[in-house]
């Protein structure tokens, strides 16, 4: 088919062509002076993406679930308890990672049309007067459902119930798409992936964890060892890594970065609220549910779409990438059928958007669902055409 492939699933992501060429490269000995300088840039911009000074940077070849895997062996034992809340497939599996472990895991199947709620995780640490409760777990934004949760209120939840957890957010499908404040909010450990709002391939695995997380690690004796973020860092403080890193991966992730830098994280996290606003108008225009229940919760990454109680949502994803070469992303788990997803995410702008949906449109004609053709992108035009802004100078 010709023509560009559209990849509007919510990761992996499109690459843009800086990225690519900047990895396009021969590789470097990983042990010689060329990567110091590389490493020393990388850590010092995720911290200003993070919005953190205190707080380290650890770097795996890994994907998300391995930095979830890190986050879990260094700051619990086999036999703790930990808190965690099903919100949807990717909250789910975050707490099975903790008890694959042997962490006794209480984890509360919520409804997956809405994010945690504050009121629960006060009550729940509240009652928690022996502080048995050694971790919560907490997914930022659902990318399965396209909810958020609000971490900062739930942090406030939690030294309200003067409860000692820590809290450990996985920010895979938020970290450069909506924003994200480490210190404000008092994250212990953060989880990124490399293949979402960074724009990069999967293959990376980032961690933010703060002085906090650290003292309490040097205290667990979890099993562990190529996750051992104590000798990671050791290494990487040198600029180097305990294990032969993606290098390749790292050349991307520099320019990444430096992108994210020069349109300005403000810039970015407008951009994605603008897009992601015209996606769901068009959407609910074409006569479509939102799963998402709370306007308060929408996903600036993911919108999850419910088809008519009658129909297949799978077969809208088969009839995209069949007929139009376009990637939507399937219904997980419970909500396989019932929703398909967009992803609209890192290297976006109007008019792929406006395509995406002009896509959307007919796949959905193409599975039997019928909407008015044209319709969605007119509201989504409009829109876009309503709500301009001036850049913010970074």
């Amino acid at each position: 088919m010709s023509g560009r492939h559209f990849l509007q699933i919510p990761g992996p992501t499109n690459i843009p062509e800086r990225i690519l060429r900047a990895m396009d490269r021969a590789s470097i000995d990983h042990r010689g002076p060329e990567l110091p300088p590389i490493v020393e840039e990388i850590v010092r911009r995720f911290k200003e993406i993070f919005a953190t000074t205190r707080a380290e940077i650890v770097i795996y070849p890994t994907s998300g679930t391995g930095a979830s895997e890190a986050a879990i062996v260094n700051t619990l034992n086999p036999g703790d308890r930990a808190l965690a809340f099903n919100i949807g497939h990717f909250s789910h599996l975050y707490a099975e990672c903790a008890r694959r472990h042997g962490v006794a895991v209480d984890e509360l199947d919520l409804p997956w049309d809405r994010g945690v709620s504050t009121e629960m995780v006060h009550e729940r640490l509240a009652h928690d007067s022996g502080h048995e409760y050694r971790a919560v777990l907490l997914v930022h934004n659902e990318s399965a459902t396209g909810v958020t949760s609000d971490v900062s209120a739930i942090r406030r939840a939690i030294d309200a119930a003067r409860h000692p957890a820590l809290l450990l957010v996985d920010a895979i499908s938020a970290l450069g798409s909506m924003d994200f404040q480490f210190d404000q909010w008092g994250i212990d450990v953060a989880i990124v992936g490399s293949q979402k709002g960074l724009m990069m391939p999967p293959g990376l695995g980032i961690l933010c964890v703060s002085p906090r997380a650290l003292e309490v690690s040097s205290r667990v004796t979890s099993p562990r060892y190529f996750f051992d973020w104590t000798m990671a860092l050791d290494q990487m403080h040198q600029g180097y890594f305990p294990y032969t890193p993606a290098v390749n991966l790292l050349f991307g992730l520099q320019e990444s970065l430096r992108i994210l830098q020069e349109e300005g994280l403000a810039n970015v996290i407008a951009r994605h609220r603008r897009l992601s606003e015209g996606v769901r108008r068009a959407i609910t225009s074409l006569g479509l549910g939102i799963l998402c229940r709370r306007p308060e919760e929408y996903s600036n990454s993911v919108t999850a779409v419910v088809v008519p109680e009658d129909k297949d949502a799978t077969e809208v994803v088969r009839a995209a990438v069949t007929h139009l070469d376009l990637s939507l992303g399937w219904g997980l788990a419970r909500l396989r059928n019932k929703v398909f997803r967009i992803g609209h995410l890192g290297a976006l702008n109007e008019l792929e958007v406006l395509a995406t949906i002009a896509g959307v449109e007919m796949a959905c004609e193409l599975a039997g669902i019928h909407v008015p053709l044209g319709q969605g992108v007119t509201v989504c035009e409009r829109y876009f055409m309503e709500h301009r802004t001036a850049p913010i100078t970074p």
